[in-house]
């Protein structure tokens, strides 16, 4: 059985989606919406200092089409 996802907050997800090629599209009140140029899009909730949980990390991951495995290396 492998290791559950690292605990990650709102911004360094912002971070990791901008090396993956993702933009702030628009902000509407705390959730900011992450476009690509092929279409893909996903919403972060902008919480400072906040730890994202697992469950929304997968899903963002999800939409983002980023492998969970590159994460925990």
């Amino acid at each position: 059985m492998s290791a559950g996802l690292p605990r990650f907050t709102s911004s360094e997800v912002v971070r990791l989606l901008r090396a993956h090629g993702f933009d702030k599209d628009h902000q509407t009140g705390s959730h900011a919406v992450f476009r690509h140029t092929d279409g893909r899009r996903t919403t972060v909730p902008m919480h400072s200092g906040r730890t994202l949980g697992v469950g929304l990390l997968r899903q963002i991951l999800r939409d983002a089409e980023i492998d969970p495995e590159d994460l925990r290396k």
